[in-house]
Order: C-alpha cells, then structure tokens, then sequence
C-alpha cells in the first residue's frame, strides 16, 4: 500500500498536511504581546507607586522608580523584537510559497535572521514542513519556549505536535498538546486549526470525548476557516473513529478527499485505528491514488 501511494507520488508531489496549507505562516501577535507585556509590568509598577505614595518613604519611591526604568528597558526590547517580526511578515507576503523555489528563496533571505529569532524561526519551520518536515522539526525544537510568550510557546507546541502527528508518533504530540492553553490564543482561524490538532492528539491517544467535545466548538463548514478546516475534518475523522462512529468518520473523510484524495494518506498509517485506515484505502482505491488490484486468471 504505501509502495503504491509512494510510486503515485512521482509524477505529483502530495499536498502538505491540511495545517501547512495555510496561505502564510503563523506569526506572533503583535497586539497579544502588547496585551501581555502591559499586563506583567504595568499593574506592578503602579502598585509599587501606590505602595510608595502611600509611606511616602524615599525608599518606596526609589524602588518603584527602579521597576519604571526596568520595565522601559523591556518595552524598548519588545519593540526591537516587533520590528523583526515585522521584517520577517514582509518577507513571507512577497515570497510565493506555493512552490518549492519560493519557499527556497524566502528561507534565504531568513538566513539573516539570528537563530533564537523566534519569528524566524516560526517562519523557517512552517517553510520547511512540506518539504522537509524533520528538518522542520529540528528548528522548533531549537525554541526555548520558556523564555517566550505563553501565547507564542503554545505556537511552537503546536506545529511540534502537528509534525510528530503526521508521522505516528502520537504520543510526543500528547505530551506537547496538554500544555496548550487555546483561550491564548485570541486570532479564530489560528484557534480552530490548533483545536484540531490538540483534539487529534488526544483522540488517537485515549481522550475521545475530551477531543470531541474540543471539536464540537468548532464548525468545520464555516467558509471563514478556509483551508483551515481540513485539519477540523481530519481531527474529526480520527476523534470519531475512536468512539466507534464511523459514520461521522466516513463523512470527515469524504470531505477532505473531496478537496485532495491525497490528504487521506495520513490514515494509512501506523497506530491508526483498523477501520479508519480501511476506509481511507477503500476511497483512495476509488480515487486511483492506490491503484486496484486486477483479478488474475491462471492459464492452462
């Protein structure tokens, strides 16, 4: 089977998986990062004026004066680090990304990008993960999360997870997903594509009913979500499988063959559930991806 979807692929280089598909990649959110700067710093500085307008005390006055100058300093490093991301935007928005030269080329022009840029690197990982998923990998998982954003770590958990779940390794996504807070995440197509990806981990992982009712926020028939929702009816694929319900299953799969019978090779795979993986072949038998088997007839 996977010599035939192999041999298939010769002539016509498969999709990415439905996430990569997005027109641009993911960047930080510029307006989160203001949010979240002024929210750690602003409300401790003014209680720290407060504390020393009320002992009127020189040294409550200096310390606060201390936590003023500190929190410029980040504030002048969060905007060096919003102009980059800028930089790098502009980069990806003249670029053509959807073929292999003009990923090629807008990853050159990252190349002078520092490496712990973590808009860069975001950028390099979601170029490379057509073409070079472990490659792609090795740059996300170069990230420090914890010296990031919590928004923008849950940016790194999850095209980490989405990675290792498009290749059946399921459980390193779980352990990646349960630290994802999606409430971070305040963009709705970037919510909804990461729900479905926490919900798949945790479908294929023995948290069906969590998964579905993560998913059943979610509607995958909003045109809003565009290309989005594939990765929604692939989750929903995998999540109803788990509960047994191959009738929502079969429907998820006929959506996503629908817009590219190739983006069913992802249940024909290891550690998918039996019946799942026999639907997806039988409709990729339909399509011609995998070609039938003829009868043969012996001759005397």
């Amino acid at each position: 089977m996977g010599a035939a979807l192999a041999k298939k692929s010769e002539s016509k280089k498969p999709p990415p998986p439905p996430a990569a598909a997005a027109d641009k990649p993911a960047m930080p959110d510029q307006r989160r990062i203001w949010r979240d700067l002024g929210t750690r710093l602003g409300l401790p500085i003014i209680a720290a004026w407060l504390i020393a307008a009320f002992f009127n005390h020189w040294v409550g006055y200096a310390i606060a004066g201390a936590l003023t100058l500190a929190a410029g300093g980040l504030a002048a490093w969060a905007l060096r680090r919003l102009e980059k991301t800028k930089a790098v935007a502009s980069i990806l928005g003249a670029a053509k990304l959807d073929d292999k030269e003009g990923r090629k080329a807008a990853l050159e022009k990252l190349e002078g990008f520092k490496k712990d840029d973590l808009a860069a690197s975001l950028a390099r990982a979601q170029l490379l993960m057509q073409d070079d998923p472990d490659g792609a990998l090795a740059v996300l998982e170069g990230i420090d999360v914890g010296k990031a954003l919590p928004a923008e770590g849950d940016q790194v958990r999850f095209q980490r997870a989405l990675i290792h779940l498009s290749k059946g390794e399921v459980d390193k996504a779980r352990a990646l997903v349960d630290h994802i807070d999606l409430s971070r995440q305040e963009d709705a197509k970037a919510r909804a594509v990461m729900a479905a990806v926490v919900a798949e981990a945790w479908g294929r992982t023995g948290q069906a009913k969590k998964a579905k009712e993560t998913l059943d926020l979610y509607d995958a028939n909003d045109p809003s979500l565009g290309e989005m929702a594939l990765q929604l009816w692939r989750a929903r694929a995998f999540v109803s499988a788990a509960q047994n319900d191959m009738k929502t299953a079969r429907h998820a799969l006929r959506k996503l063959s629908e817009q590219n019978p190739q983006f069913l090779g992802i249940f024909v795979q290891k550690r998918v559930h039996p019946l799942l993986a026999k639907e997806a072949t039988d409709m990729l038998k339909r399509s011609g991806v995998i070609p039938q088997q003829r009868p043969q007839f012996r001759t005397r």
